[in-house]
Formats: C-alpha cells, structure tokens, sequence
C-alpha cells in the first residue's frame, strides 16, 4: 500500500484525532518556519536604520494580507474543492481543479504586482510613511510584489496538495525557502563576496528569487504526477472557478476582516497614548502566536471532512469537525490560561517599561482566557469549508469585527470607555465569533453529501 493509500485509508476510517495531528504537524512546522523568517529578516533590516525598518513596517500589513488570502483564503477554496473531488474518486475533475487553481494564482498575483508597483507610494503615504522611511518603503514593495504571482502559485499548488492529502511536499518546500532565505536575505541586504550590497533591496530580491526557485520546482513536480495530482492545460470551466471561489472568496473575505480588524482596534488604543500602544502590541502578539497552530490544524480538518464529504460519509466528517475543535480548544485555551495566569511571562520579552506593562496585562488577563473559543471557531469554521460553505466563516468573522473594531472603536472614541472596557469588548468579539462556528456545525444544509 502506498504512502498517499495509506494516508487516504486514514482519513476515511482511521483513528480521528490521531491522524489529524499527523496531517497538522508539517504545516505547523511550515508556519513556525515562516515566522522565524519573518523575525529574522526584521533583525536584519533593523541594522540598517530606523528608516528602512519603517519602510518595511509599512509594507508588511499588505503583504501578511496576500499571504493570507492565497493561503488560508482562496488556498482554502483550492483544498476544499480538491478534497470533495478526490473524496469522490473524481480524479479527472481534482487535476481540472488544480488548472484552474494555477489560472487563479497567475491572475491575482499579477493583480497584487501591478496593485503594488501602482498604487504603493500613496497607499504607504496615507499610512504616514514620509521621507526616507517611505522611500525606503517604496523600493522594497516593488522588489517584493515583483515575486508576487509566484507566491501566489506556490501557495495555491500547495493548497490542492494539501486537498489530496499531501502535506509533505509543501511543507518541505517551505522549510527549504527557509533554510535558504536566512543566509541568502543577509547577503543580499550587506553583500557577501561577488554580491553587492543592496541594503533595504536586498531583502525584497531575497523574496522574490525563493519564490520564483520554488515555484520553478513546484511546478516541474506537478507536472509528473507523483503528488497524485498532474498539472495539465484543461479548458477552463465556470464550473470549477465556482466550486473554488464560492469557499474561497468568503474565506479571502474573512482574512481581509481580521487585519482590518486589529487596525482599527490599534486605532482606538492610540486614544488612550504612546505606551498603551506599545503594550498592546507587545500583548497582541500572543494572537498571532496562536495563528501558526491553528492554521496547521485548521487545514488538517479541512481536507479530512473533504475527503469524507466528498466519500458521502457526512456523519463522519462532522464527528471530525468536532474533534479538531476540541484539540484547537484545548490548545489555545492552555496557552490563554498560563498567559492570563502569568502575563509577565510573556509581556517581559518586549518590555520593562511600567507604563507599557500595565495596560498589556489588562488585555492579556481579560481576552486571553477567552483564547478557548478563538480557537474552537476558527478550526470549525474550516471544518465548513471543507463541505464547500464558506458564508458561516464570513458571518462569524464580520461579527468579530462589528463587536471589536466597530462597537470598540465607537465605546472609546464616543464614550470615553478605558483600556479594561476596550479589552473585555475584543473578549467578547471572539465570543461571538466562537458562537456563530459553533451554529454553523448544526445546519443541515452544511452536511449533505452530492455522492
């Protein structure tokens, strides 16, 4: 029996909690990997000045939101359609998905080039980027998105592979991209030998020269057939761009809702001064600590209720919804107590600084032991997409954003609400979000089967 037999064999009649965790461990490790990039790329930068470190500040947000719109928002839509197919031994119509993912990812990543190389210089002005910082801002954005359409490749491929199944050869491309980014951004950024020094360049090129190797690679892989996938020119179908798009483009949606989302919640913050600021940074962290892990185990439960929606064994699917809640409950949850329990812990990697600390450990102690359901929602609300319905997720995430950011914004900004009120508004925004997934599980509509 082959390995992608045995993993399918798994999947549809194996042990669920088990073989969740195995599918999740590789994309965890991925995102760790991600991360780590990300900090040290942040280090190198900072060497150069003050400047380019807010260029690329500036830049960041719009580049966390196409990461996360071809990952976890149209990415999803990939897996999800890929799964039922493959769940249905539909293998022609799995390899169509795959073409008209690859046309997907050329088009929107030509779209965040051109986006970027147009309209980057206002955009980074109106986010008060001026002078050297936004020049500095500027050339790294257009080093950066020029890798755009492969990123957009890469994460997509990578999504239908996790679909079938494989979730090996993705992961294995990303911790590659990192083992050669760490060494290769700092060369390029300081020069090394025959490489000279490209300073705040240099590490967008970083970027844009992985992508465009792995892309390279990827696509040669998916050309042979081996990931039991085979990228091959079809004819292009509405039918198969709405069975990507209609989990996809709320799922993009949603992604686009979190970042406003701690945009704006910043913005009511700032109300309260420079420090508050700062330590609610330092606080918010620990939410995008929680990212990596849940997305891991997120897409897992995903391509198993796929699998199982698409095998016509609904029954099965929800029961693997539910235990994947559970874990990513458990989980977050665990981290939300010692961090509630021990703020300081945490809030002391950052800062000493009493004014910061105080209002940092007002959030932690209020919103992280509401962490539970962040992470109960976010993994069911994948669960649904994996049966192809993504509006759940978009309802739960537009109602996280109406209670933190709007109802937040307004009790400071209007009402003079303070730093407790604010956070006790974001604990119950999660609340809400979590509540909306959990509704979502027991519609009938969700779990009927096409078999």
């Amino acid at each position: 029996m082959t390995s992608k037999t045995t993993t399918q064999a798994a999947i549809l009649s194996g042990s669920i909690a088990p073989t969740i965790l195995k599918l999740a461990l590789p994309t965890m490790v991925v995102l760790i990997a991600q991360t780590a990039v990300s900090v040290a790329e942040a280090a190198y930068v900072g060497r150069l000045g003050t400047a380019p470190l807010a260029g690329v500040a500036l830049v960041f947000p719009l580049f966390m939101l196409m990461v996360t719109m071809s990952n976890g928002g149209i990415g999803s839509g990939v897996a999800s359609a890929v799964a039922r197919a493959t769940g249905a031994a539909r293998k022609a119509d799995a390899n169509a998905l795959l073409w008209h993912s690859f046309a997907l990812a050329a088009l929107l990543g030509l779209l965040f080039t051109l986006g970027a190389w147009l309209f980057g210089r206002p955009l980074y002005r109106a986010m008060g980027g001026e002078g050297e910082a936004l020049e500095a801002a500027v050339l790294y954005s257009n080093w950066l998105f020029a890798g755009a359409i492969p990123v957009w490749i890469v994460n997509l491929l990578s999504g239908a592979m996790r679909g079938s199944g494989n979730v090996k050869v993705p992961a294995m491309v990303t911790l590659i991209g990192a083992v050669i980014l760490i060494p290769a951004s700092p060369a390029l950024i300081f020069g090394f030998g025959p490489i000279p020094k490209l300073g705040i360049a240099g590490a967008g090129i970083a970027y844009a020269i992985y992508y465009f190797g792995a892309c390279a690679l990827l696509l040669r892989y998916m050309r042979t057939g081996k990931s039991g996938l085979t990228l091959s020119k079809e004819p292009l179908s509405s039918h198969h761009f709405k069975d990507i798009l209609k989990v996809g483009v709320p799922a993009a949606i949603t992604t686009a809702f979190s970042n406003l989302t701690v945009i704006i919640v910043t913005s009511a913050v700032g109300f309260f001064g420079i420090d508050a600021i700062a330590g609610y940074g330092n606080a918010a962290r620990l939410d995008y600590v929680l990212i990596p892990i849940l997305f891991g185990l997120a897409t897992a439960v995903l391509t198993m209720v796929g699998i199982n929606m698409g095998a016509g064994n609904a029954a099965r699917a929800k029961r693997i919804g539910w235990v994947g809640g559970l874990i990513g409950a458990v989980l977050t949850g665990s981290i939300g107590l010692l961090a509630a329990i021990f703020p300081d812990s945490w809030l002391h990697l950052f800062s000493q600084d009493a004014d910061v600390l105080a209002p940092a450990r007002i959030y932690l102690q209020t919103v992280a032991p509401i962490y539970f359901a962040y992470g109960l929602g976010f993994v069911l609300m994948f669960a649904v997409q994996g049966t192809g319905h993504g509006l759940w997720g978009f309802i739960a995430s537009a109602l996280r954003m109406l209670i933190a950011a709007g109802v937040g914004w307004v009790a400071v900004a209007r009402y003079g609400a303070n730093m407790q009120t604010l956070s006790t508004i974001v604990a119950a925004s999660y609340a809400g979000f979590c509540l909306v997934t959990v509704l979502s599980m027991y519609s009938p509509r969700v779990w009927i089967t096409k078999r």
